[in-house]
């Protein structure tokens, strides 16, 4: 599977899951697209309830009932994991990509230790069966991650150890493989602030040293600041823009990225409140026809509430999906 000097890592092609209910069909990612270099790092972001962590689920193949992948291609090294069988797609779980997980204390198996733990994914994926080895190779992958005394923390149950160590045990399991990509799905949201500053940059030079693609999902827009590459901003299952970075938060384009941009806290600014985007993201079940942002834009148009704009590029590889841009509302709007 490890092919070299490929233009992407990874391509995610109008990826669409949907979930059947018996209140009808829920569109809960719908039309994703993004691309992934060897070594990048890519930020979703969005709402909660909004797609990011269904999209990277789906990446994986591990979309439970009545959820369905239903279209689209993930190319992972030019090969369809879609078409893959189920040992095939094993082989590359943990392996190739890994994910971290939400919620390190809820992710890690109480009754078992840090050791067995990771010592398992090693077994399973590496192939080791000496005991001596695999634990030779934890106590190794846990010093990696910046963990005091990991001859000692191998021993330890989960609930001996605070979120910020539970968390860095995660990765090393994610690790453990040194995989091509690397899935972060809010990987400091239950942390306080200078542990969650630990953690990136943590992640960042595990970045350097292994030169992993990261796709890091967050709705933390100064996260993505700090540790992406380029950006693909979700709202209700579809992508609204899609950009560098820089790009990004130097111009963004559609209002729903303007108002996740302008409802975050700037330490240099003085507010007697803070702005938000009103409105709640559409009941799944009953989409509004059009553009899905419209019933909370301010800068709605007729042609807005009628028909649905595409992902378009605006700029040289920035792109977004809205009528703002489109030519078509000079005639419509």
């Amino acid at each position: 599977m490890r092919q070299e000097q490929m233009k992407y890592l990874l391509e995610v092609e109008d990826l669409k899951t949907y979930f059947y209910t018996a209140k009808g069909v829920i569109h809960a990612v719908d039309g994703v697209s993004f691309k992934l270099r060897q070594g990048e790092v890519i930020g979703i972001v969005g709402e909660s309830g909004c797609g990011k962590s269904l999209s990277a689920l789906s990446i994986l193949r591990l979309v439970s009932s009545p959820g369905k992948i239903v279209g689209g291609r993930i190319l992972f090294q030019g090969i369809d994991l879609l078409s893959l069988d189920a040992n095939q797609m094993q082989h590359i779980r943990g392996n190739d990509i890994a994910m971290i997980f939400q919620e390190p204390m809820t992710s890690l198996n109480p009754v078992f230790t840090i050791g067995d733990q990771i010592g398992e994914v090693i077994m399973l994926h590496q192939n080791l069966h000496n005991r001596k080895d695999i634990l030779k190779k934890t106590v190794e992958i846990l010093k990696i991650v910046g963990i005091p005394r990991a001859q000692e923390i191998v021993k330890e149950y989960p609930y001996n150890l605070s979120g910020g160590m539970c968390q860095r045990v995660m990765i090393s399991m994610a690790l453990s493989c040194k995989p091509l990509l690397l899935i972060a799905d809010e990987p400091t949201t239950a942390l306080d602030v200078t542990i969650q500053a630990q953690i990136l940059d943590l992640m960042k030079n595990l970045r350097k040293k292994l030169n992993t693609s990261i796709i890091f999902i967050t709705h933390d827009l100064a996260v993505i600041a700090e540790m992406a590459d380029h950006v693909v901003v979700i709202y209700a299952g579809k992508v609204v823009e899609d950009a560098r970075v820089c790009s990004l938060f130097q111009k963004p384009l559609h209002p729903y990225t303007r108002g996740l941009l302008s409802s975050h806290p700037k330490i240099e600014e003085e507010r007697n409140k803070l702005n938000f985007i009103p409105g709640i993201v559409p009941n799944m079940l009953d989409m509004p026809r059009g553009c899905i942002f419209h019933p909370r834009c301010k800068q709605s148009m007729k042609i807005c509430k009628e028909r649905e704009p595409e992902l378009r590029d605006v700029y040289s590889g920035h792109k977004v999906s809205c009528w703002l841009y489109h030519k078509e509302n000079e005639r419509s709007g």
